[in-house]
């Protein structure tokens, strides 16, 4: 209820200030404020314990109780004055520095608001959550939104909108950092949906603020209502020089073979990430064990500040399913639940679990589990429902009364059946059915299609699948399958990326990853990519990137796409492997084969039976993905790793039982790498005749704008005349001609090479055409877009006092280069007879040099020839108008 706090008048709707630490249950009022707007109300029943049962009477008056003794703190509405959380910052250690965190100063109204600054890189993250929770679900209704101001570097965005609009993909995956450490901490039983807003207010260009919106998130969290369990914070590692680095900058990053982003609390890990370049599994151990080490300085800092500050927990709104529910659940379903998880394919499966689901749901639902009044769990409950409130007073219901006592004598009839929401019974048998799986795991040492915990699906390959693609296999393991194509381009087709810095950027190589609903066997919607896809995609792009050959070796641009076209588990893993082979089948020379493998974990063994030893699963499927404690993925060669993602489900895992899992990892990874040896058909060797050619030729980089001409108009009539694809300049003076067939890319070549060059004394060009006259020569074109003076004195042996007067424009002539500084000197009258004769003017001319008349390209447009000396190369700086072996790009893969 809002006030006017100068005449405490009430006006709006009934609400209550968010620093209220005062709540029932889910609806979250403030009892005294209430109390004192509508006075105090007693209950007119005397006897409440008939209409409530005995755990919630308790619950409800422990919240009362608390209410009346609690005193009201500084933050609370007092006389109807707001007052809001006083101003707070404190420096936290982040690597080799501090970040300064600061909070009460915005968003005041959120349940929790920090600003953290990491040098001159500043991230704002506010966490905010419903009044009312949301319908019972075993996903936490938690959503994550990160986004870069393009303000934060002072600049705007790039395209026709000047509003940032839809996330970009790297934005994308910050949120997935943010958001997959956060969900374990959050309780069983928390419906309340909750929301963490993430921008980069400011940014310069030195710090990285992707991690820091990790810790930025888990301290807001600390400091809101919402009950999570620990403090999170995250932290990114780098190896440059053999040495770890805490937090590097991106400078340092530009010189790290390793990029590791772990974050956890401060007694366990909860999340990696990370990509490197063939990286040992003991390297990555170590880097992980440094990393958590930071990690546990900054959770014990976020977690002072969030005793000092943060807001009192919404403990009260956590709602379990009645504990009775999940022995009822075993009762009914417990025995064919047992045999339908032994059912090895997954659609089967599936669909009698749902079956078995339905008539749990009906039966717990509709009909009611029906009990009688001997089992004790009944007998206790039909008490609660007959305890007074009063203890003084005496209830009898369906009892006998003898002379002289009052005594209570329950009946041995059948009680109503008990029913239960349906939202709890979904609940508690999707939790039933996990621990029958992972029981059966521990216990009977098989997985549901029969494995042990270490085995592999069964794996098939073939290549040259599409026979219009550059590149295709397919990849089956077990039930999962991956169609992956590969796409060979030039520079056009690379992939430009937006960022803070107004720097161009394009990636020259990546992978698109697709999750149809048709490979889950369901009808569903399809559309843009969602962020799981992006996810996958870049995880399955950073394990392959270090196989690719440099750009000077292949430079084509490589666009790889995976589909998915069947799945049970391990569809990112999948789309590694089956990349792998598609790049080989395009001809792309891979440095080596690389595989990835997906390891799950069932944790507290003990449970089921076993001694206690964490079990790790190799090659998980789907169920035992949900089911379990941990999803690893991990991919690389046999000596090393290029990309990992692990996400732990419950409070964490100690470092050994990780290092445990990487060497499990590696062992099924060499199996997976025999198995695509065997591929059939194997994967080709050369470049798919439907691939375009690319040609890389040098020229003089002071050249280079010739090339262009003005307003790019003389590199495009020279695509237009060669019939090639694209021609692309670099400023060092490289230029890469694509095109589809040998006789285009000759073309563009002989027309570059001509217009680029710098000619040197003794080069003679024939049959060029006279553009323009002047008092003092006239200008000679020996080259599309290349002319040169021919002084009037060398245009005849005998004295011409005009050229007009012998010459016209569009007359051919044969010329000579006279001048040795690398500017056009041409002369007519050093190729005239009786100039041959004259030993004085061939000294003059040749420089004691022969001139050879060996033709080295010609242009059909206007006919010139020019002849170089013996077979010296082109002045176009290395490259002969003649395509040879070595410049034309017709890369052949190579397999590990």
């Amino acid at each position: 209820m809002l006030a006017n706090p100068s005449t405490g008048t009430l006006h709006g709707s009934i609400s209550r200030p968010r620093s209220y630490p005062f709540r029932l249950s889910s609806s979250r009022f403030d009892f005294p404020t209430c109390s004192r707007y509508f006075g105090p109300r007693k209950s007119r029943s005397r006897s409440l314990s008939l209409l409530v049962p005995r755990k919630a009477a308790e619950s409800f008056s422990r919240v009362r109780a608390s209410i009346e003794d609690h005193q009201v703190p500084e933050s609370v509405a007092v006389d109807g004055a707001q007052f809001f959380p006083q101003y707070v910052s404190v420096k936290i250690p982040y690597g080799d520095r501090e970040i300064l965190v600061e909070t009460g100063h915005m968003g005041r109204q959120a349940s929790g608001a920090v600003m953290v600054t990491d040098g001159e890189t500043v991230v704002y993250t506010s966490v905010c959550l419903n009044d009312v929770p949301s319908e019972p679900s075993d996903f936490f209704p938690l959503s994550v939104h990160y986004q870069e101001r393009f303000s934060a570097a002072g600049r705007t965005s790039g395209g026709f909108f000047k509003r940032e609009g839809r996330a970009k993909d790297h934005e994308v995956l910050t949120c997935r950092l943010i958001d997959r450490p956060l969900r374990p901490t959050m309780p069983k039983g928390f419906y309340h949906e909750t929301q963490i807003l993430s921008w980069v207010l400011s940014y310069d260009s030195l710090h990285p603020p992707d991690v820091l919106a990790v810790t930025a998130a888990g301290i807001a969290v600390s400091l809101s209502e919402v009950p999570n369990t620990k403090p999170i914070a995250g932290v990114r590692v780098g190896l440059v020089d053999n040495k770890f680095i805490v937090n590097p900058t991106n400078k340092e990053m530009e010189k790290s073979v390793l990029d590791l982003v772990l974050a956890g609390t401060d007694s366990a890990i909860l999340m990696i990430e990370g990509y490197c370049d063939f990286l040992p599994e003991e390297k990555l151990f170590e880097a992980v064990k440094i990393g958590q080490e930071a990690v546990q300085l900054i959770c014990k800092e976020v977690g002072a500040l969030a005793a000092k500050c943060g807001k009192p927990k919404m403990l009260d709104a956590v709602k379990l399913p009645p504990p009775e529910l999940y022995k009822h659940v075993e009762e009914i379903a417990g025995d064919e639940l047992a045999k339908v998880l032994q059912i090895s394919n997954k659609i089967p499966r599936r669909k009698a679990i749902s079956d078995l689901e339905k008539r749990v749901i009906g039966i717990l639902t509709e009909e009611g589990y029906v009990t009688t009044a001997m089992d004790s769990g009944a007998a206790e409950s039909t008490l609660d429902l007959l305890e007074d409130e009063d203890e003084d007073e005496e209830v009898i219901v369906d009892g006998e009364v003898d002379e002289g006592d009052v005594h209570i004598k329950p009946s041995p009839k059948e009680l109503p059946p008990q029913l239960f929401l349906e939202g709890d019974v979904k609940l508690v048998f999707k939790e039933v059915s996990s621990k029958f799986l992972r029981k059966r795991i521990v216990q009977g040492g098989k997985r549901s299609d029969g494995r042990t915990s270490n085995g592999i699906r069964p794996i098939d390959a073939r290549c040259g699948l599409l026979p219009r693609a550059h590149g295709s296999a397919l990849f089956t393991r077990g039930e999962t399958q991956a169609l992956a194509v590969t796409t060979l381009g030039d520079k056009q087709m690379a992939q430009r990326v937006d960022n803070l810095v107004d720097i161009e950027e394009f990636k020259r190589f990546y992978l698109q990853y697709s999750f149809p609903p048709s490979s889950v066997g369901e009808a569903g919607r399809t559309g843009a990519p969602n962020r799981r896809e992006i996810g996958h995609g870049m995880l399955a792009e950073r394990a392959l990137e270090p196989i690719l050959p440099s750009e000077d070796i292949f430079p084509y641009t490589v666009r790889v796409e995976s589909t998915i076209t069947e799945s049970n588990g391990s569809s990112s893993m999948a789309s590694v492997c089956g990349g792998c082979l598609a790049l080989q089948d395009a001809g792309v020379p891979v440095k080596c084969s690389i595989a990835g493998i997906a390891m799950g974990m069932v944790l507290d063994t003990k449970e089921f039976g076993g001694d206690g030893t964490p079990l790790i699963l190799s090659d998980i499927t789907g169920a035992e993905d949900a089911s379990g404690d941990m999803d690893f993925k991990v991919a690389g060669s046999e000596d090393g790793i290029t990309a990992f993602q692990m996400d732990i489900k419950v409070g964490g895992i100690p470092l050994p039982v990780m290092r445990d899992a990487l060497l499990q990892a590696r062992e099924g990874r060499k199996r997976i790498l025999a198995e695509m040896l065997k591929c059939s058909p194997p994967p080709s060797s050369k470049l798919s005749k439907y691939a375009p050619l690319i040609h890389i030729m040098k020229v003089d980089k002071d050249k280079v704008n010739i090339i262009i001409g003005p307003g790019g108009k003389k590199v495009k009539s020279i695509i237009e005349e060669s019939g090639v694809d694209a021609i692309d300049t670099q400023d060092n003076g490289i230029v890469k001609i694509t095109g589809k067939d040998l006789s285009s890319i000759e073309k563009s070549i002989s027309i570059i090479s001509r217009l680029t060059m710098v000619p040197t004394i003794g080069d003679i060009f024939r049959n060029c055409e006279i553009k323009s006259i002047a008092p003092y020569g006239v200008f000679v074109q020996i080259a599309p877009g290349r002319e040169g003076l021919c002084h009037i004195s060398e245009l005849t042996s005998t004295y011409l006092p005009k050229a007009e007067d012998a010459f016209k424009v569009g007359d051919k002539v044969d010329v000579i280069e006279v001048n040795d500084k690398g500017q056009l000197r041409l002369s007519r009258k050093a190729l005239l007879p009786d100039q041959a004769s004259c030993s004085d003017a061939t000294k003059t001319v040749n420089l004691g040099k022969k001139v050879t008349k060996k033709s080295a390209g010609s242009s059909a447009k206007d006919g010139a020839t020019v002849s170089k000396e013996k077979s010296k190369k082109s002045s176009s700086g290395g490259s002969s108008s003649l395509i040879e072996k070595s410049s034309l790009v017709n890369g052949e893969a190579t397999i590990g």
